[in-house]
């Protein structure tokens, strides 16, 4: 008999510990949606931060302790729009016209949606992704409630209503409208590396990583900020508010945006009389796909090896070239505007002249960019839904994971998924394997993977059961379950799609959530990314040729 793995009493404890967190987090969040407003330092807020805390997800470090968390600080901020740390009321809105208005759409570095500053007290924030979407927001929001009370305890003085004298200081820097001198500068750090409890080194680094050209004391404006709202909250009874309305109530979950995102897909498809024809489709990012297939062409040179294709990912100029090399031969750009914020490309190989793939005659490549959680069910369910399905021969998945045992840049090649919370799982046959990925020289990884519900609530207690359990979990990621309800939906129960297209699934590693200083709160890939994303793109596409 074949000896299961096991995990110690105290792990499962503390792994269902960490489960009922997110339970909890989850059914009151779901809760504060279906009511339509709640106040982040009341009794429901209360409650979200506790299971917060609970949890002590990796990404948010040292949530849980007095000091600081600057790195979760960093990757939160990086995914919420610009000012929204000033604002009192927060308001979640399906898509309610405010694009026609006059306000000017704020959009997150790290995350697509728009936001509006509405005035100086408020931040409107359109959610057109589903249930994830909010509950991601939320919990960054949750975050940053908890992160600005830490340091409101350490200057405000509730007896007197007054702030202490170095908060004073750090006010008068951050209000200034004029020229910061190097003195002045250098003690607003000291006194921030104060109250943040951490090191002047630590502190000027973080002011490096945060600053931008255009507010380069955006670390420190950000921290008064942060304070200044609870400490109002305090002292005058301003109170935060965050409010959903009463169209995203009702739209919510109901695909509204998934539809319009395939329909517009499919007509395009239509005026190019291309949907009779063999359709292999891939959710992938924008770049890859078209850069594999033009750029060495376009651009006259040939790639020693795949690093070369990130030299000019972010060169605005020479990917200017690419795209118009390509559109010339058969390349198809589909920007978004369904509210959906997934751009699509369309690519008639017909139309390739003297490339290295050897496509079948027909055959259509419907490339379109990463989903987000729940979204991938929506997009997928309904882009199946169309004539689409009757022509299509693949389904390509390439993403991006945490892994359980390896280092950033590694690839998972999954062989099922399961769903975080639940009995859901969903076994495959991968057409990709380990084998095609062995003369790479890039680890790569076979097993299952989770589907979890939000990657920012995740902590090592519950990552290192899964990975020892019977599982034999590698990686996390937030939507193979998704894709995977639409596509054996499609096949087995609305008959849409044919049960024997070929589905191939790769992941490359965008950090290692169990490994200390390598959690996404860490930084980007850069090109440690660049080389598993390219050599899974070429493996797809080697597979659709084959």
């Amino acid at each position: 008999m074949t000896q299961q793995p096991t995990v110690s009493a105290s792990l499962r404890k503390r792994a269902q510990d960490s489960s009922n967190a997110i339970a909890r987090m989850y059914i009151s969040m779901r809760h504060l949606l279906n009511r339509g407003f709640y106040k982040p330092m009341g009794v429901s807020g209360t409650s979200l931060r506790k299971a917060l805390l609970t949890l002590k997800p990796e990404i948010y470090g040292t949530i849980a302790e007095t000091k600081t968390e600057l790195n979760g600080l960093l990757y939160v901020i990086d995914r919420l729009p610009e000012g929204i740390t000033e604002c009192v009321s927060i308001n979640m809105t399906a898509e309610e016209g405010l694009s026609s208005s006059s306000f000017q759409p704020i959009i997150p570095a790290k995350r697509r949606r728009n936001c509006y500053r509405i005035d100086k007290d408020q931040m409107v924030i359109e959610v057109t992704r589903g249930r994830s979407e909010v509950y991601d927001i939320l919990t960054h929001l949750t975050f940053l409630y908890i992160e600005a009370d830490k340091i409101c305890n350490r200057v405000y003085i509730p007896s007197s209503k007054q702030t202490i004298r170095e908060w004073q200081k750090i006010e008068a820097t951050a209000t200034s409208t004029k020229t910061v001198g190097k003195n002045e500068l250098e003690s607003t750090m000291a006194y921030l590396a104060q109250l943040l409890e951490c090191t002047y080194n630590e502190a000027t680094d973080f002011y490096n990583r945060f600053q931008t050209p255009k507010n380069p004391h955006r670390f420190i404006r950000l921290i008064y900020h942060m304070v200044r709202v609870a400490i109002n909250e305090r002292s005058k009874g301003n109170k935060r508010v965050i409010t959903f309305s009463a169209m995203l109530r009702d739209q919510i979950g109901h695909h509204i945006h998934g539809e319009r995102w395939a329909n517009q897909l499919y007509q395009v498809l239509e005026q190019h009389k291309l949907v009779d024809r063999p359709i292999h489709l891939v959710s992938a990012n924008r770049h890859s796909f078209l850069n594999t297939i033009y750029a060495e062409e376009a651009l006259g040179k040939t790639a020693k090896d795949k690093t070369w294709f990130g030299q000019f990912i972010d060169d605005q100029t020479n990917q200017k070239k690419v795209n118009q090399f390509a559109k010339k031969q058969g390349f198809i750009e589909i920007k978004d505007n369904t509210g959906s914020n997934v751009h699509a490309q369309i690519i008639d190989t017909d139309k390739i002249k003297g490339n290295k793939y050897a496509f079948a005659k027909g055959t259509v490549l419907v490339v379109f960019d990463y989903a987000f959680g729940e979204q991938a069910y929506e997009l997928m369910d309904e882009l199946l839904k169309t004539n689409i399905g009757k022509q299509l021969e693949s389904i390509s998945i390439m993403g991006k994971a945490g892994i359980m045992n390896g280092k950033k840049g590694a690839i998972m090649v999954p062989t099922a998924h399961i769903f975080e919370g639940t009995s859901d799982n969903y076994p495959f046959e991968n057409d990709l394997s380990p084998d095609d990925f062995a003369s790479t020289k890039i680890p790569t990884y076979k097993g299952t993977m989770i589907t979890v519900l939000g990657t920012s609530l995740q902590n090592k207690d519950i990552l290192t059961y899964f990975c020892g359990s019977s599982w034999k979990v590698i990686g996390i990621e937030m939507e193979g379950v998704h894709y995977q309800k639409a596509i054996q939906s499609a096949m087995h129960i609305r008959k849409t799609v044919r049960p024997n297209i070929k589905l191939r699934y790769a992941y490359y590693a965008s950090d290692n959530p169990l490994e200390t200083g390598s959690t996404l709160a860490s930084g980007s890939l850069g090109q440690t990314g660049v080389v598993p994303t390219y050599t899974i793109t070429q493996k797809i596409l080697e597979k659709i040729n084959s």
